[in-house]
């Protein structure tokens, strides 16, 4: 299977991460559209993930206040176990490495701390509770980290 990950750059391409999001977000953790769709979409850049035409996993990057926010990254069940969500995750750190960011943030999912830990994040602060799962704040900052990625290719 050929996998084919990119940056979202026409509207099929965005039916598709949203159709992911659906999947994974709505339809395996019972989050209301409402909640998947706060409005900040428009601004964002959405990354996708492919096996020879099939969308199995999307999210997306905000830049805000001198950070990159990973957000709404999903992996479709059947793909799991495939490394997809940590190619997916070592992209999106490219892509804001290339727009110049050094430092990503993110709120993960209690359940994968240590998942995005061995992707350089730190967790900073207690957890808490975002759309009835708990989640903490991580944190990766290339500038203090020398700035390497495993197996990231610009």
């Amino acid at each position: 299977m050929a996998e084919v990950l990119r940056v979202v750059e026409n509207l099929d391409d965005l039916v598709k991460a949203f159709v992911v999001r659906g999947i994974v977000f709505a339809g395996e953790q019972g989050i209301s559209y409402n909640l998947d769709r706060d409005g900040c979409d428009t601004g964002a850049v959405h990354v996708l993930s492919e096996l020879d035409g099939e969308p199995v996993a999307a999210g997306r990057i905000r830049f805000l206040d001198g950070f990159a926010k990973l957000e709404r990254i999903a992996v479709r069940k059947p793909y799991r176990g495939r490394h997809l969500g940590r190619r997916l995750t070592e992209f999106m750190i490219a892509v804001a490495r290339k727009r110049g960011f050094s430092t990503c943030k993110l709120h993960a999912q209690a359940y994968l701390e240590k998942y995005y830990e061995a992707h350089g994040f730190k967790t900073k602060g207690p957890r808490f509770v975002e759309a009835g799962i708990e989640h903490c704040l991580m944190i990766r900052d290339d500038a203090s980290a020398g700035g390497k990625t495993k197996g990231v290719r610009h």
